[in-house]
Formats: C-alpha cells, sequence, structure tokens
C-alpha cells in the first residue's frame, strides 16, 4: 500500500464528507473491518465506527495492482470464505486483467456483474441508451486481442458457433492485426455482415484495420448505429478513420477489468462518469490541471476496491451537470520533456488533428534524447506536407527537435494484444 499526504489539491469530490456516495459511507466501515486487505491499515482503525471526515478518508493509503496481487484470493475473502465455494456456487467469476504495463492479475468479480455495470455506463450516453431501449437485445461484434476477451477461450481455432455469446459475435482469432490476412478481414466482413449488429464493440486499433478493409472492398453494415471503442487509448486518427468508414458515431467507453467502466462519452471528448460503479479522485502531478486517477469502486462487494490507484492520467473539466473528464492515458506511458515535464499520450495525439492519411502510431525515445515515431498508413498514404506539419508539432510539444518518421507496415502488440501508442522505453 502507498500512503499520500493529505492535500486540499485532491478533486473537490474529497473536500467534504456529504460528497461521498452514500453508498460508498454505508459500506466502507464494513470492508475496512471484514477485507483482510484493509486490516493491515492503521489508518481505517479509526472510521469503522461509520463516521469519517475529510482528513481520514484521504489518510487511507492507496492500493495498487501489487495489494491485489499480494496473498490473493485470502486478501479479499472474509473468514469463513472459500474461493472454491463461490465458485461452486457460482456467486463469482476468477478473471484477470490483460497485462499490459505490468504482471496479469487475477481479479473476483461478482456473477453478473461486467453485464450490469457496462449497461449503466452505456446509458450515460443518450444515443446508446435509445439504442439499448429500442433493441433490448442488442447485436454487437467485438473485434479485439483474444486476451481480453475473458468470456472465450482461444485454446484452439474456434468455430463461429463458438465464438458466439449471448448477442455478441467475436470475429477476431489473432492479436496480431497488421498481420491479419485478406481472407482473415473477409472471414470477419462476412460474419460481421450476416450478424447484422447494432453496434460494434472494439479495440480501437484492431477495429481501424477492419473497417480500411471494408473500405476497400466496399462493405456496408446497414444495420450499425453506434462504435464502441475501449480496451486501450481512443486515438484522432482511429476515431477519424471509424467515423469515415462506418458513418456512425463513435463512442468512447473507458474504464478497466478490475474496476468496470468508470467513464463514458456523452459528447465529444466529454466523458461522464459511473457515480453508481465507483467514486473518483484525482492525485496531483506536476502538469497543470492533469493528475493521476484514484478508483473506489462501489458495487463489486467480493473484491471492493478502496483508494486504487489505476495507473492512467485525466483531465477533470466542469460542466453544467458536474465534472466530466478527458483520459490523458497510461502513466507509464507518459514521455518527459528535457525539463523533466511529463507529455501525456493525449498532448502527442492532439498532435495529430486534421493530418490525413495514418491508422495507426508509435512514438519511443531514444537514448540520444531524441524520438522516433513509426506509423502504419491508411489505405492513401500521407501528404509530405502534412507529415511536416505533424514533425513540427511533435517537436513543439516534445520539447525536442531530434525528432524522425519513419513509415512501416508493422507495429507489434504488447503480449496482452494492446498497444502503447507512446513510449518511454528507449531504443
Amino acid at each position: 500500500m502507498q500512503t499520500e499526504p493529505t492535500s486540499p489539491a485532491l478533486l473537490a469530490e474529497t473536500h467534504s464528507v456529504g460528497q461521498l456516495p452514500p453508498e460508498l459511507i454505508r459500506q466502507l466501515s464494513r470492508w475496512l473491518r471484514e477485507v483482510p486487505l484493509y486490516q493491515q491499515s492503521a489508518a481505517a482503525n479509526s472510521i469503522r465506527n461509520g463516521e469519517i471526515t475529510p482528513t481520514q478518508w484521504q489518510q487511507l493509503p492507496l492500493i495498487t495492482k501489487e495489494d491485489i496481487r499480494r496473498d490473493f484470493p485470502r486478501n479479499f475473502l472474509r473468514p469463513g470464505v472459500e474461493l472454491d465455494s463461490l465458485l461452486e456456487q457460482d456467486l463469482v467469476e476468477l478473471e484477470h486483467t490483460a497485462g499490459t504495463s505490468e504482471t496479469r492479475t487475477p481479479l473476483l468479480l461478482a456473477q453478473g456483474w461486467w453485464a450490469q455495470q457496462e449497461e449503466r455506463a452505456l446509458r450515460l450516453n443518450p444515443l446508446a441508451a435509445s439504442v439499448l431501449d429500442e433493441f433490448p437485445s442488442a447485436r454487437r461484434v467485438t473485434i479485439n486481442s483474444p486476451v481480453c476477451s475473458g468470456d472465450i477461450r482461444y485454446s484452439s481455432t474456434l468455430t463461429r458457433a463458438d465464438r458466439i455469446l449471448g448477442n455478441a459475435l467475436f470475429v477476431s482469432l489473432s492479436r496480431f492485426p497488421f498481420l491479419w490476412s485478406e481472407a482473415d478481414l473477409a472471414r470477419m466482413a462476412g460474419e460481421a455482415v450476416e450478424w447484422r449488429p447494432q453496434f460494434l464493440d472494439l479495440d480501437p486499433v484492431y477495429g481501424v484495420v477492419f473497417a480500411l478493409y471494408c473500405e476497400r472492398q466496399g462493405i456496408r453494415l446497414p444495420s450499425l448505429r453506434f462504435v464502441l471503442c475501449s480496451y486501450e487509448f481512443v486515438s484522432r486518427v482511429h476515431r477519424r478513420i471509424l467515423e469515415r468508414v462506418f458513418r456512425v458515431p463513435v463512442l468512447n467507453l473507458y474504464g478497466s477489468t478490475e474496476t468496470g467502466h468508470l467513464l463514458m462519452e456523452i459528447g465529444r471528448g466529454d466523458m461522464r462518469p459511473s457515480t453508481e460503479t465507483a467514486f473518483l479522485e484525482m492525485l496531483p502531478t506536476n502538469s497543470p490541471g492533469v493528475g493521476e486517477l484514484v478508483v473506489t469502486t462501489l458495487t463489486n462487494d467480493y473484491m471492493p476496491l478502496i483508494r486504487y490507484r489505476i495507473g492512467d492520467l485525466v483531465e477533470p473539466r466542469s460542466s453544467s451537470w458536474g465534472t466530466s473528464y478527458r483520459v490523458h492515458g497510461r502513466v507509464a506511458d507518459a514521455l518527459s520533456r528535457p525539463d523533466g515535464s511529463r507529455v501525456s499520450v493525449m498532448e502527442v495525439d492532439d498532435c495529430f488533428a486534421e493530418v490525413p492519411g495514418i491508422a495507426h502510431y508509435q512514438l519511443r525515445a531514444r537514448t540520444d534524447g531524441g524520438f522516433l515515431l513509426r506509423y502504419v498508413a491508411e489505405n492513401t498514404p500521407p501528404p509530405d506536407q502534412q507529415l511536416g506539419v505533424l514533425q513540427a508539432r511533435l517537436a513543439e510539444v516534445l520539447g525536442s527537435r531530434q525528432l524522425s518518421l519513419e513509415p512501416t507496415d508493422l507495429l507489434l502488440a504488447e503480449t496482452s494484444g494492446k498497444f502503447r501508442m507512446t513510449s518511454a522505453d528507449k531504443l
């Protein structure tokens, strides 16, 4: 566990006990008393009687994936409760995080919890809510890394029937989208057309490769009402291609396997929190207005996460209805300027505004202090003039003129199947 000093710079929601969710106040004392992970915290002892002050709340230690992994599942199971018994009674699912930036982490999720919290987040968007009302059994096609599909076991090449789960059809069989053959893509497109989905559920990188194939072949999905992107950071370059090819709104859904979906896009770039699912805080950083997200989950009683350091950067913004957010990407993927200040994935991605012809990219730091941008082109490559504009923008944001651009046909994912769009691991 990590202890953070009390700071007035924490997000405003923590400044008043009255602003803590009633569900959190109701559950907190019991979780601190019963869950072994939190019994170890000295700060927890003073608030186990059901009363809490802002100072007491902020003195509770922060937890990380390492805390979840340590002595799992005994660190979450109440005395006398056995995992085998919970599984036999079909009360929980045993899942794992994808493991993009660190070791895969085991999780206890209440049975049915995933679907419930996902629908709750989707309904924050008026369009998605209207589609779910019109089609209570809305069909989706999922295109992502097989590593991220915990409900489908890819121990062999599965038939189409093996890849149908309820109203979802999983069509991707490999975590190497840039190596998909024309035959692979033709099968995926054929299955998608036949399934007649109301929406696509995409990892944006995988979705872009699929979309560009559909564009080349003139393939349309007339039943489609929106495209849902999650699993990893949604770039401007991804969104532009998906909107152009599928001609429906592209919606960003943000969260993690361990916390559920936390933010849902309701307007372009405007992400609304799912307040029934989790309580959000922000730890200040050296980037003005941008901080590290801290999550307290509210609805998974088998593995409640209190002040969980999720590892992502966000930018809160005031709106007419409350606080909205921009997601800036993983902390681990941020780059550094020569003066030591942080450059988030979002700040890099903003440089690609109105630069056509790029399907995906990765920006890497070099040992000489410079950077290398490798990019995969669209069906029509970017004009040299636009690449010059992009290079100048990136140089300004990074504070470095040592910046090289390199076209490529192949960018590889991490073992999780997710992609790192920026990386401080030096070449």
